[in-house]
């Protein structure tokens, strides 16, 4: 009896090791190695609804000129992010993509994008944006985020570390609830604090890097990407916990390491104007 539990209780403790061993990929932009045991046509279909469902019961914005300046920008950084992954050989990761942009009632400073192209940005975030550049670097950053898989990535750790290792399609099944908020506290939409933090500042920095060449091939100048983070260290006044206790880099460290990014992406915006 003793070795049976002796056996479960390293059985558990390994768990997690061992599903990043077996079910290990790669983020189709960086090459770098990333856990995800959750099924991609899964994520799509539970992406759709969740999205579908945030629609309903958050106000839509009835500024058309806002609205349409959302989409505009949207549109050239979706086609900026098609051309790329196709000149990369990679177009296969956006298939089943759907993509949306739309623009919510809301004094949040935030924006995100979810598995298959579905954007929210908030009208509190048009202050500190500005104008198109602004609205490109919040865009494109969020976009590599689901590009990059890091919403996959965050829920499969959610479902090792919280449920086991259970498979999604059986957490919807068996915890719907639990199950949607870590959805959302995975993809950006709730808290992200947690077993998920040693992670995030990583996914941070490469959607950095990734969104500054989407929106230099959109036709958007990646310099000034650090105009529109100086900005936003500004609207926060500085506020905010130590940088280690923090999902994102610090105002300092994101700006230095922007500043430091942007010679890669500028012959992309050179190419596209």
């Amino acid at each position: 009896m003793k070795s049976i539990k002796r056996f479960a209780i390293m059985f558990l403790t390994l768990l997690p090791f061992l599903l990043f061993v077996t079910s290990c990929s790669t983020v189709p932009l960086t090459g770098r190695r990333q856990l995800n045991i959750v099924p991609g046509p899964t994520v799509l279909s539970m992406s759709f609804q969740q999205y579908d469902e945030f629609l309903k019961t958050n106000k839509l914005s009835t500024n058309e000129e806002q609205t349409r300046t959302v989409k505009t920008v949207g549109g050239k950084i979706q086609r900026a992010v098609e051309r790329y992954m196709a000149e990369k050989k990679l177009i296969d990761e956006l298939r089943g993509y759907d993509w949306e942009f739309n623009l919510i009632e809301s004094p949040e400073l935030n924006a995100w994008c979810m598995p298959g192209g579905k954007v929210v940005v908030y009208t509190g975030l048009l202050p500190v944006t500005r104008d198109e550049t602004g609205l490109a670097v919040v865009m494109g950053h969020e976009v590599a985020h689901a590009v990059a898989k890091h919403g996959n990535e965050r829920m499969s750790q959610a479902l090792v570390t919280q449920m086991g290792g259970m498979a999604l399609s059986k957490a919807i099944e068996e915890k719907p609830e639990e199950t949607r908020q870590l959805w959302l506290a995975a993809f950006g939409i709730g808290a992200q604090l947690g077993v998920l933090l040693p992670y995030s500042r990583l996914h941070e920095s490469e959607a950095d890097r990734l969104g500054l060449i989407f929106m230099a091939m959109a036709g958007y100048d990646p310099g000034r990407a650090v105009d529109f983070w100086e900005r936003m260290a500004h609207e926060k006044g500085g506020a905010g916990p130590p940088e280690f206790l923090s999902t994102h880099p610090s105002d300092e460290t994101r700006i230095r390491k922007l500043k430091e990014l942007i010679p890669e992406a500028l012959p992309y915006y050179e190419k596209s104007r």
